[in-house]
Order: C-alpha cells, then structure tokens, then sequence
C-alpha cells in the first residue's frame, strides 16, 4: 500500500490535469450535433491507455458511437481483468442552474465539478490511473482489457452486437465497474445488484390543431388533461402501479435479504432534509431503502404540451407528451415490461383522442454472487482503505450492458463503484470529491493485487 500511496501522492495534479481533459469534451450521446465529441473523447482515452501502458488501444466503430479497446496481456496462464466504463454522458439542462460551465471543470470545496465528473469520466479515469500505477511500479498482477463505451446514456443500442462480434478478443475472468455509488463516504458498500429499464415516450393526440380554448374548451378533449388523468391511474392508493401483469414476475426478497439490508446506515430525517420535502412516498409496506433497491417504479421523467413560453396563450392543445420510465427488479423482462405498459395505456385511453406508445430503450436487472473470488477481492480492497468492511446492497440504478455482458459473455461483473449520492449525477453542478476518486485509485490498485492472489 505504502507504493500505491506514495505514486498517487507524487503524481495527484497531473492525474487531475488529465482527467479535466477528459472532462472538458461535451461527449452527450444524446444530441446528434456531439457526434464529432463522441469521436474527440474517444481519441482521448485511446491515447489516454496507450500512455498508461497498454500493449495496444484501438478505437473501434459500431453501428453508433465507437468503442475503446485496449489490453495489456502481461502472461496468458494469468487471470484476465475486463474494465468496463462509457465516456458519454447526460445533457446539461437545465444550464442556468449551473454555479460553474458544465464543461469547464474547477474544484470547490473538495470536489471536482462538471457533467461527468462521477458518471463516468471520473470513475473510469480512477481505472486508467490505477492501471499505470501498477505498470510503471512493476506490480501489475494479471492481464487487463479495457472497453469503454460511448452510448450508455442511451441504453447502449450498440454494444451487445458489438461484444458478441468480438467475443473471443473480450475474454476475461470477470468484468469490473465503477459506475455506481457507495452508501456514503465512511459507509463503504459493493453493489450486487441493479434495476432493470424499461423506458417509454407517450403521445395522447386530440384535435387536428391547437384550439382556442373559450371556443372550444369543455367540448373538445384536451389531451394534456387526458394524458394527465391517465398517468395518474398508474398507481392506486398504495403507490402500486395498476398495470395488469406487471408484478407477475418479481421475485419478492426474502425476510433474512432484507434484515441483511437494514444493516445499512440510512437517517430518514437527514434524507428528508437533504431533499428538502416533508415526506417520503412510495409503495407502502417497504421501507425507502427497500423502494429503490428490491422493489420496481414507474416514474414521469417528462411531461409537456401547449403553450409554455412567457406570458399567457389560450390555447387548447393538439397533443401532449411524456416519458416515462419503470426500473424493474431481476427476473422482469423490460420488453414484456414494455408490452403490458404500451397495452394497458392505449386501453385506458377514452375514445376523444388517439394514443401513441413508443419504446425507447430497456435493459435487465442484475445480481451478483457475494461468495465468488472476485467479490471477495473487491471486499477486502475496500477494507484494506476504508477500514471498513463493505456493506453489499442493491442500487436502484440500471446499467443495462451489465446483464448483456452475463448474457453474450458469460461473465459477472463487479460493481466497484466510488460515487456519492451528494455527487448530484444527470443534474446541474455534478461533482466528484477528490478523496472518492484518489481512493478508487487505490482501492482499485488493491483489487488486482486480492483477485489475482484468490484466483490461484
């Protein structure tokens, strides 16, 4: 540890001068006018691995944003270390809440502010720096490949074919992450399990044009109040959602998981406070921790129609829209997931206006084993820094590649994820604190040293 410790010390403002490099290129996978910093920001890490001490790095095209490969095979008889991060990340609006330029990094206070500091940029940068400390202190252990991707934020369309294409080349003994949180700083968690996605966009048409709203107002259906009375039938009384089918296939937790989970530090009066609202919601008989770890939703992640701009315009509107979101628990499959939504929405529609569902993209929920090689390795790195033994958890996140890689590769991963829930990831002033990302390099450093010894 003391030469882990002593070349991160040494060499903090240039892994931090590098890394603001990194952040400074507006890689949105969303927007189609990134598409030349999609290919800048690939270029980075490309280069990025290459000075790290990687054999070889590629960029490498698929159907959308290419994909970074780089390996470093030091003995093939060795185990093999897959690192997986994305170098896409969310839109910046709305940007007048920014206290900084979302793109141009600073540090306040101890952490590193700009879109991407924690998700994924910062956390994948944390492996590319741990990855040169061990080349360039000869204490690399076993082989690593990297693949970093540029289309998580949407769902990553590409990827699957893209890893079943080069199966062969990808072959590893487990897949690490860092793309998820930790409980809180001095509460150190592994992730073992994520939600799945299924994601949606609605549309409720009613007449042909907007109409004026005294002329035709009371005689002609609105579909903003429509569309608004239909996703309000989505859940009863108990917070449940009211789709037919929809929890025919969760797997309810046991008694002994979720005694295993309350062990977990959570303050219900802090959380409230942090979020400034009075009371939490949800579906009744879980707790909060339970409602975004073991339990699905369904979530409006935007809703518009008519006239919004300054000022005042009566109009009755021709449409309105939404997205929507339902994160799924293991064993739901967000295409039936999908399917029961899209049947169930267009059959609670009245007859006044026509409905449009669309799909977007989904993705399965994942759990990891706790009693492999390589969860074990994760565990005892974490303690060998915090102190700490880790606590296991189920995020309610989704990374929907994750289920793929088990699914085409036929390997777990490790979700060694270092962020915070203070890290504000998909929304104005995202950070990172300098001592998450500085003990990911070591953690991470660690992890390699633990694997490789566990798996002999």
């Amino acid at each position: 540890m003391d030469t882990i410790k002593a070349y991160i010390e040494e060499n903090k403002q240039r892994f931090l001068d590098e890394l603001f490099g990194l952040l400074r290129i507006p890689s949105i996978s969303s927007i189609a006018d990134h598409k030349p910093d999609m290919i800048k920001t690939a270029e980075y890490w490309r280069n990025s691995l290459l000075k790290a001490g990687a054999d070889k790095a590629e960029v490498m095209p698929t159907k959308g944003n290419p994909v970074v490969y780089g390996e470093k095979i030091i003995d093939p008889k060795l185990p093999t270390v897959l690192v997986y991060a994305h170098y896409d990340v969310m839109p910046v609006d709305p940007i007048e809440l920014w206290k900084s330029k979302p793109f141009e990094p600073e540090i306040r206070d101890g952490k590193i502010y700009a879109r991407g500091a924690d998700d994924d940029k910062g956390q994948g940068f944390m492996h590319a720096k741990a990855f040169e400390l061990m080349v360039n202190t000869n204490t690399l252990p076993c082989n690593v490949k990297f693949m970093i991707e540029g289309e998580e934020e949407i769902g990553s369309p590409s990827l699957g074919k893209w890893c079943q294409d080069n199966k062969k080349m990808l072959k590893a003994d487990v897949i690490l992450v860092s793309d998820t949180s930790m409980i809180g700083k001095n509460t150190p968690s592994i992730t073992i399990g994520l939600r799945g996605l299924a994601y949606v966009e609605v549309e409720v048409t009613g007449p042909n044009k907007d109409l004026h709203s005294g002329l035709f107002g009371g005689a002609v259906a609105n579909p903003a109040n429509i569309l608004a009375r239909m996703i309000a039938s989505l859940h009863d009384e108990n917070n449940r959602i009211t789709i037919p089918g929809f929890y025919d296939d969760v797997l309810e937790v046991n008694p002994d998981e979720r005694a295993e989970m309350a062990r977990a530090p959570f303050n219900l009066e802090e959380y409230k406070k942090a979020l400034d609202i009075n009371e939490v919601h949800g579906e009744a008989g879980y707790t909060t921790t339970e409602r975004t770890g073991i339990r699905p939703t369904l979530d409006v992640n935007g809703i518009w129609s008519g006239y919004i701009g300054e000022g005042a315009k009566t109009v009755l509107p021709s449409k309105a829209y939404a997205k929507i979101s339902m994160r799924l628990v293991p064993n739901q499959n967000h295409e039936k997931i999908a399917h029961l939504f899209k049947k169930h929405f267009e059959s609670i529609a009245p007859k006044s206006v026509k409905v449009k569902v669309t799909p977007l993209h989904g993705g399965q929920g994942y759990v990891a084993p706790t009693n492999t090689s390589a969860y074990k390795a994760a565990s005892r790195a974490i303690e060998d820094v915090y102190g700490i033994k880790p606590i296991p958890f189920r995020s309610g996140g989704s990374i929907p590649i994750i289920s793929t890689f088990e699914q085409v590769l036929g390997i777990k991963s490790i979700l060694l994820g270092f962020g915070l829930e203070s890290d504000a990831i998909h929304s104005p002033n995202e950070n990172y604190p300098l001592e998450q990302f500085f003990k990911g390099i070591e953690v991470i450093s660690l992890y390699y040293k633990h694997f490789a010894e566990l798996s002999k």
